[in-house]
């Protein structure tokens, strides 16, 4: 499968280790790594920056190998997952800075065919999680990205 938006293919990715439980080497319990991403979380930081976290300082290469979920489900079950998914923000983010981009630069056409491509994302993401989540909708979505831009192109 390509990508949506470009010619690339996007066949790269780093490969998950074959063993499934955590390395002898690492001391550290399921709960105190539970702990450690609720204490994260309150700081306000995303599941993949807590990943990053816990990964380069701590010594935990994956969650789910010592604590048997992800980040995101762990979050969950404390009631600490953000309101809009992180694929989704990052996309809204994005579009507002194209679209804060094209205020000031009102002929940059290419500018302007992109943001069309990303909001295409957003709404695509949008319909996604509209059917197969029921705390999104996609209703609440437009509004937070409506109050971003100012609007919806």
């Amino acid at each position: 499968m390509g990508r949506m938006h470009s010619r690339g293919k996007g066949i790269s990715a780093s490969a998950l280790p074959y063993k499934r439980t955590p390395p002898n080497w690492l001391k550290i319990s399921a709960q105190d790594v539970d702990d450690n991403i609720c204490k994260f979380a309150k700081k306000g930081l995303t599941p993949s920056q807590i990943g990053v976290i816990l990964r380069d300082s701590h010594g935990i290469a994956q969650v789910r190998s010592v604590t048997g979920n992800q980040i995101l489900r762990i979050l969950k079950a404390h009631g600490l997952a953000p309101e809009i998914p992180e694929d989704l923000y990052h996309l809204i983010k994005k579009a507002v800075a194209i679209r804060k981009h094209l205020e000031r630069n009102r002929k940059d056409k290419d500018s302007k065919f992109r943001l069309i491509l990303v909001e295409s994302r957003i709404h695509r993401l949008a319909r996604y999680y509209k059917k197969t989540k029921e705390a999104c909708t996609c209703l609440e979505i437009r509004i937070e990205y409506c109050q971003h831009s100012g609007g919806i192109g």
